[in-house]
């Protein structure tokens, strides 16, 4: 079966085609950065005019680049859970007016869902059950996959998500947008033993993960070396702030694997396709003779193949929607 993802939930809009929920044909992404770097960060009102303008555009280019029609869709899915609502709005219209113009099942996706099944769509020998952990740029969250479309919610962000971390260290120091892969980057020239950052809630029993803390000591570690007049090393002080949170990260998905018997755990979201971060999954995991997964870098960040591959799997479940499709900006995964 041919579906067509739509993904407009933040500043990605993005189109694809996936045969069976497994072969990707075509994943059109048009990034907005351009606008991002001139505002520092996504304005909701501007990205949802930018999906307007985008989104006709995008649904074609996907379509012909696998060499298909519009008649060969027979399904569409789009993300319409988890997102900024204006953002889902203009996905969901375009998808119902295709569904219904054409006659054709739509399914409603959870954004994190999708970001799961991009892991699948890399990994399709991924075992189940095992523990996944979603981190991104909105989201910080551990999950027990128990089977395709069945989760364990384990622990969740209580403030910023990782990536919204990486990001406003990045605009606190005048780096640019997105600051994941700029600090990243920086990280490789410094010594991420240099300051030893606190690990929020790396000992708490909870598997719920918090960063506001950690962002607070580095601007203060920041403003105390500049009112001293000291050398600002700013190349370490990134590489530190990188390993306090992929510490954190990496911890507390081994404990919740093993307090799981879990034999395999998945790494998903934009955080994911951070070198660091993946580096030390890699080492951990091979000294406790686990498996880890990643979804290959074109898929960590917002994509509709991973939609589609998720609507897919929820339609083989017997579960589609109609017209009257909503969206719901803050809705929990179903678990």
């Amino acid at each position: 079966m041919l579906v067509l993802g739509i993904e407009t939930s933040c500043d990605e809009t993005s189109a694809a085609l996936v045969a069976d929920g497994e072969v990707v044909l075509s994943n059109v992404i048009a990034t907005q950065l351009d606008l991002l770097r001139k505002f520092g960060g996504v304005v909701p009102e501007i990205a949802a005019r930018r999906h307007t303008e985008l989104i006709g555009y995008v649904i074609k280019e996907a379509i012909d680049s696998a060499g298909k029609t519009l008649a060969d869709v027979e399904a569409i899915a789009v993300t319409s859970r988890q997102g900024l609502i204006g953002c889902l709005l203009v996905g969901v219209a375009a998808a119902k007016s295709l569904s219904y113009s054409r006659q054709i099942p739509l399914i409603g996706v959870h954004h994190i869902e999708g970001h799961i099944f991009a892991n699948r769509l890399s990994n399709p020998r991924m075992p189940v059950p095992h523990v996944c952990l979603t981190v991104s740029g909105g989201h910080t969250m551990l999950l027990y996959v128990r089977d395709s479309c069945e989760y364990e919610l384990l622990g969740t962000t209580l403030d910023d998500a990782a990536g919204e971390a990486f990001d406003k260290i990045a605009k606190f120091f005048g780096l640019d947008f997105p600051g994941g892969p700029v600090i990243d980057k920086l990280s490789t020239q410094g010594d991420r033993a240099a300051f030893n950052f606190p690990r929020p809630m790396l000992k708490a029993r909870a598997l719920d993960f918090s960063f506001s803390g950690l962002k607070t000591s580095i601007i203060n570690t920041f403003k105390d070396r500049i009112a001293r007049n000291e050398k600002l090393p700013l190349a370490d002080i990134a590489a530190s702030f990188q390993e306090a949170i992929v510490d954190v990260l990496v911890s507390k998905t081994m404990r919740a694997a093993t307090e799981r018997g879990a034999s395999a755990v998945s790494v998903t979201g934009g955080v994911s396709a951070n070198n660091r971060l993946r580096e030390a999954f890699l080492d951990i995991c091979r000294q406790k003779g686990m498996e880890v997964y990643f979804p290959k870098l074109p898929l960590c960040t917002d994509n509709a193949a991973m939609i589609a591959a998720a609507g897919y799997a929820r339609m083989k479940l017997g579960e589609t929607a109609d017209i009257n499709l909503n969206v719901f900006p803050n809705a929990p995964l179903e678990v």
